[in-house]
């Protein structure tokens, strides 16, 4: 898509008052489809509702285009995640069939998807392992990877540490191929509080000693863990105590760019929402690192992080809507709507900084599209 010059614009600032703002020139992030070779890199991918369907629905072609769009960029996709409102709005029968669509189209080795417990309601441990068995056969007979997801009912139903240790070592002992393990930290799914150490739920140093116990026990099914606790200091903790050969895939949002660039005792690779939203500066960074410039790579990140703690701001699991509005301005899709109304989860204020936080970031493809779309979302809240 080629920019053409944009006009100014009135944004909403925190004050109520309107200030004038006219978006630069986008950065020429180079394109490679081919994957980076220093680190392994997943985008967590959003889906694009149909305006005419249901509460749920889905429209397809768009949302198949944004994967191909990661896809352009080297990126791997991981599917039917949080990014995609899993647990907010994506039931299981939607998200099967999103993970079947994608997995026909999906590169060898470029895509992971999520499997949990959602399709059923289970009162029991017995029925929350049966749940995730039948979730990840199900992805893993499609080609995928399995992305074994953290599990709402076993939150509920799990009354001690040997609980988590049963489910997940049978779980995993069942899979063909190593999964990656998901330890999603409650500013995303409040539902999740305690996980791992429901006894002691505010502890999460006991609770990253279970986690640790089920890796090392399971090592040899299980790929790598994403760590969304948004506390980089934790995850490299964890890094330093996993098994050999079992990556860190980072979800921190927040502190994405020393994470992944890592130290001297090693590095995370990347599981991750803003991903989704960063897409060809992620990957233009990454194409520095492979070459060794790690300047390039810290200058190409270093704006995207503003925009990402914008975006991943308290509540933190309204992100989505963030995500979402970004891929429209972008004319990834053409209207500001998502499964179940969450377009409505930010205020106009927030959108607004999201706007100038990507501008800023270089990540307007097209800075005159983009402003017309704000002038249109603009003129929803009343803002002339």
């Amino acid at each position: 898509m080629t920019a053409t010059a944009a006009e100014s614009l009135r944004l909403p600032r925190g004050d109520r008052s309107l200030e004038a703002y006219t978006p630069g020139e986008p950065s020429a992030f180079p394109v490679r489809a081919q994957p980076a070779a220093s680190r392994i890199a997943f985008a967590a991918a959003h889906v694009v509702a149909d305006p005419l369907g249901g509460p749920g629905a889905l429209d397809w072609e768009a949302t198949l285009a944004f994967r191909r769009h990661l896809w352009a960029h080297g990126l791997a996709v991981a599917e039917a995640m949080d990014t995609a409102q899993r647990g907010m709005g994506l039931d299981w029968p939607t998200a099967r069939e999103l993970i079947r669509r994608v997995a026909a189209e999906a590169p060898p080795g470029r895509l992971g998807a999520g499997a949990s417990t959602d399709h059923t309601q289970p009162r029991h441990i017995a029925d929350v392992r049966a749940a995730y068995e039948e979730q990840c056969e199900f992805v893993e007979g499609t080609g995928a990877q399995a992305i074994v997801m953290a599990s709402r009912a076993l939150a509920a139903v799990a009354r001690g540490p040997d609980h988590y240790r049963e489910v997940y070592g049978a779980v995993l002992d069942g899979l063909e191929r190593p999964a990656i393990l998901h330890w999603l930290g409650d500013m995303f799914d409040p539902a999740l509080h305690g996980y791992w150490n429901p006894a002691h739920p505010e502890n999460l140093d006991e609770a990253a000693e279970v986690f640790l116990e089920i890796v090392h026990a399971n090592a040899a099914k299980v790929d790598g863990v994403k760590v969304s606790l948004l506390d980089a200091g934790r995850e490299v903790a964890l890094r330093r105590r996993l098994p050999d050969g079992v990556r860190v895939y980072t979800g921190d949002d927040f502190n994405y760019p020393e994470l992944i660039l890592g130290d001297e005792h090693g590095h995370s690779d990347a599981l991750l929402g803003v991903f989704d939203a960063i897409a060809p500066a992620a990957a233009a960074a990454l194409l520095a690192l492979d070459d060794g410039d790690r300047a390039a790579y810290e200058r190409i990140l270093e704006p995207t992080v503003p925009l990402a703690r914008k975006l991943f701001e308290a509540p933190t699991f309204n992100y989505k809507t963030g995500i979402v509005f970004l891929a429209f301005l972008n004319g990834h899709q053409d209207h500001f709507r998502m499964v179940g109304g969450l377009e409505s989860a930010r205020t106009i204020v927030h959108l607004a900084d999201v706007f100038v936080l990507a501008d800023r970031a270089g990540l307007l493809r097209d800075p005159a599209l983009a402003v017309g779309r704000m002038r249109h979302v603009l003129a929803l809240a009343g803002i002339a």
